[in-house]
């Protein structure tokens, strides 16, 4: 068994205080047991990307950089592996949305660049992100090989098998997802219930556990444009047949430690063998846009 732990807050413009708030949630998982914790997507600040505005390329940082050393020194102090995501400056004018994953020993495990970049009213990411470039290649570490793709990335199903195909012995998301204040509430509800659908396919397509954390909270449009972001919250764990082994409210706060049977997927495949019954041989019209 593996532990596990989820971090969903909400975050608010002082960068020091969401990464304090974080690092106590840290803490209280590792007090816990869990030997794995994951965070949500761009979790040092507010979701920024509602607006496009040159002036808040100042919020990336490199990698290695500051937040790598400060999460790092508490994951070798607490001897867990960690899932962060961050705004990174790769070179001037050159930009992604990075997953970086740390080692128990505080060291970089790997990295995985944003590959899907959305542009829709209130996530404007083409204006701040490049497209990734390391392709679907899951990252070993010390508690297993783990699939780490982000937010948008988790409605396509090709990213979630490829990291399978890969060896990704769990899949992992962290995510800033929610509903945008022209939508109705009925709507919203449609929308979430489809994101949380979608994930848990994975899973069962994949054979294989899906940690998926979000952000809570209603953050407004600071340009006006726009209603702002309810974000949905809603982080969750399932198992390899899309079981759902723990749950956060769309508003909590705080942490989740679950237990998963990384095991349980020899199992899964097994009774399900969708990798050995895959027609390989006949998907290559997955390689176009549409016919």
């Amino acid at each position: 068994m593996l532990k596990i732990g989820l971090v969903q807050q909400r975050c608010g413009t002082d960068i020091p205080e969401n990464i304090a708030r974080l690092s106590g949630h840290i803490r209280a998982c590792a007090e816990q047991g869990a030997r794995l914790v994951v965070l949500q997507e761009l979790h040092n600040s507010v979701y920024f990307c509602q607006t496009e505005e040159a002036r808040l390329y100042d919020l990336a940082e490199s990698i290695p950089g500051p937040s790598t050393e400060t999460f790092g020194m508490l994951a070798r102090e607490l001897g867990i592996v960690l899932v962060l995501s961050l705004f990174e400056k790769r070179a001037p004018g050159l930009y992604h949305n990075t997953a970086v994953v740390l080692e128990k020993d505080g060291s970089v495990a790997g990295m995985y660049r944003k590959m899907h970049i959305p542009d829709d009213p209130g996530y404007y990411e083409k204006f701040y992100f490049a497209p990734g470039d390391l392709g679907f290649k899951p990252i070993r570490t010390s508690v297993g090989t783990l699939g780490v793709l982000v937010c948008w990335d988790q409605w396509f199903p090709e990213a979630a098998r490829i990291m399978a195909l890969n060896g990704a012995r769990l899949l992992i998301y962290p995510t800033a997802i929610g509903g945008v204040g022209t939508d109705s509430q009925e709507e919203q509800e449609i929308q979430r219930n489809a994101w949380q659908l979608v994930q848990r396919g994975h899973s069962v397509a994949n054979g294989l556990p899906v940690v998926t954390v979000n952000r809570t909270g209603r953050e407004a449009d600071l340009s006006g444009h726009t209603a702002g972001i309810d974000f949905w919250g809603s982080s969750f764990a399932t198992g390899p047949q899309g079981e759902i082994l723990t749950q956060f409210g769309t508003d909590e706060e705080g942490i989740r430690v679950v237990d998963l049977d990384l095991d349980r997927t020899e199992y899964v495949r097994r009774g399900w063998p969708f990798l050995r019954d895959r027609r390989i041989d006949a998907y290559g019209d997955i390689l176009e846009r549409y016919k």
